[in-house]
């Protein structure tokens, strides 16, 4: 079994790191994809209505792993430029987030952006890396997504 050099372990916060890439990489995707005057966010918002939709809000916030709140202030942004409409549920309580042909336009346009922005990150740190760090990330998420106390029950598979 190798023993751990000092360059194995990590330095700093990862928490800090992590955050810095993300910001980043959101200034990378936003500066391309706001040419459509949409920020990444609402962007993927309305793929996400594209794809699922219509859905409730509360089902469309769990698929984006966010807020009801955080949601709410995305899709208030998008309704009022027409881009997504809320339209009455299955029951009185409840209303569907419905694309609207003008969002379907605008996701479009997009994507074509979200596309060149994804081929220059691709340039700019190399296919490689780009794939390795997905796989370390997905990895991660499967980590932290395992119930506490799990840790290492998968080690024997």
């Amino acid at each position: 079994m190798k023993t751990a050099s000092p360059a194995d372990k990590p330095r700093g916060c990862t928490n800090l790191k992590l955050r810095q890439l993300t910001r980043r990489v959101t200034q990378h995707y936003d500066a391309e994809v706001g040419k459509t005057g949409l920020k990444t966010t609402q962007y993927s918002l309305l793929c996400h209505v594209l794809r699922f939709g219509p859905l409730r809000s509360v089902e469309l916030a769990a698929l984006m792993q966010m807020t009801a709140s955080t949601l709410s202030r995305n899709l208030q942004v998008l309704v009022a430029e027409g881009l997504l409409v809320l339209e009455a549920g299955p029951d009185a309580r409840s209303r569907l987030v419905c694309i609207t042909e003008a969002g379907r336009a605008r996701q479009r346009e997009a994507q074509r952006h979200w596309k060149a922005a994804q081929l220059s990150l691709n340039a700019l740190l190399g296919e490689q890396r780009v794939a390795a760090l997905h796989a370390v990330l997905d990895e991660a998420l499967a980590a932290m997504a395992e119930p506490a106390g799990d840790e290492g029950a998968a080690d024997g598979d």
